[in-house]
């Protein structure tokens, strides 16, 4: 059911930021609604008035639905959802956790994040890593992950939709070979929480990243990390702590049983609320609904800009989502960034170093980046797309 003009009012009414700008950096950090901030808020203030323990034994069963929500909106189990600081952090805690060996090889998709990347070249085991090429549709080339896979696999890593584009990579049908040839599988959801309808059943997944501050509408400084339950036995934390971990003797101790085993004792409990709020509020919409509206706007805004002959679009695959990224002829992304943004509206750029492997094969060296979410609206893209007019040089 597609979300009608009443609905996106309140998602607007609900967003005191839209009344200052138009935000199209849902890629970087969404605009929360309004009860996200105010829950963050009050809980900082009552923190204030009482003490941050107090309140976090009095706040205990608010802070443990943050589990179950966060589990809701993938379909998984609230014991395997770990509380992180970032997508990053979650990413990072579940590659460094495989027991990796001199010798074992990674596949990772052309896309791949460069602080994933930068993972495989810094461990210490040295793992082999092996690129999938694409296709014809520019989509991962799936006969190609078939053909890589061997008995030195390890891990596949996919990244589900790069920083640079809205390219969506097959991750179910990724998924469903690697069930098929017993291969973990991490998926970098960092992009797609919050935008896409994710299941982790139909994913297929081992291990997902996600971040709260981005389509999830969440706080900065959040994020979480799926673990599948019968994973966990194989997975060791590289960093634990009284929390990861019981000390049980002298020379002895014991790890946690679930995905709590990838956290630590100290955390932000306000913006844990913040991120159950935000998560809340998506599952109240609806992530087919939002998926559904964000593809129409970001259809909408290719289809605008694709007649300005001095604006180039890059994105390219079968399946596209919200981040539209581009370039325009005779000015450098910085430059576009800053002329929209006295103008009220917010873009973000990347730079080759962040996607190296996809943006030296399309030969970018820089790239604007605009991702919508379902509270802009076609008026929004219309003014965006008239400022990108006044830029003929």
């Amino acid at each position: 059911m597609a979300l009608n003009a009443a609905q996106i009012q309140k998602f607007r009414n609900d967003t005191v930021g839209v009344q200052h700008v138009i935000h199209l950096n849902n890629a970087g950090a969404a605009l929360p609604p309004d009860e996200v901030r105010d829950v963050v808020i009050h809980y900082l203030t009552e923190e204030a008035e009482i003490g941050g323990y107090e309140l976090s034994r009095k706040r205990s069963a608010q802070l443990a639905f943050t589990y179950e929500v966060l589990a809701r909106l993938i379909n998984a189990k609230p014991n395997e959802i770990a509380l992180v600081e970032n997508a990053t952090v979650a990413w990072q805690a579940a590659f460094y956790s495989i027991d990796w060996k001199p010798g074992d090889e990674v596949i990772c998709n052309q896309s791949d994040y460069a602080s994933n990347f930068l993972s495989y070249l810094h461990h210490p085991a040295k793992p082999k890593i092996n690129v999938l090429p694409s296709d014809q549709h520019g989509d991962v080339d799936l006969r190609a992950l078939k053909r890589l896979l061997s008995e030195k696999t390890k891990l596949v890593s996919i990244t589900h939709m790069p920083t640079n584009s809205g390219q969506l990579a097959p991750a179910e049908a990724i998924g469903q070979i690697c069930k098929e040839n017993n291969i973990l599988y991490l998926l970098d959801a960092c992009q797609t929480v919050g935008q896409y309808p994710i299941d982790v059943p139909s994913l297929q997944c081992d291990l997902l990243s996600a971040t709260g501050r981005k389509y999830l509408r969440g706080p900065r400084g959040t994020g979480f990390l799926f673990a599948r339950e019968g994973v966990l036995p194989k997975l060791r934390p590289h960093v634990i702590d009284l929390h990861s971990a019981e000390w049980i003797g002298k020379s002895d101790y014991r790890i946690r049983q679930d995905a709590r085993m990838f956290e630590n004792w100290e955390g932000n409990r306000a913006n844990q609320l913040g991120l159950a709020s935000a998560a809340a509020y998506a599952l109240d919409i609806g992530m087919e609904n939002i998926w559904e509206r964000i593809k129409h706007l970001a259809d909408y805004m290719r289809l605008s800009i694709k007649h300005l002959s001095h604006v180039t679009c890059h994105d390219v695959g079968s399946t596209l989502g919200g981040i539209i990224s581009f370039s325009v002829k005779g000015y450098s992304a910085d430059e576009v960034m800053n002329i929209l943004a006295r103008q009220q509206i917010n873009v973000s750029w990347n730079g080759r170093s962040n996607t190296w492997l996809d943006m030296t094969e399309k030969g970018l060296d820089e790239i604007i980046r605009c991702a919508v979410h379902y509270y802009n609206t076609e008026d929004e893209i219309d003014r965006f797309v008239a400022a990108l007019k006044d830029l003929v040089k």
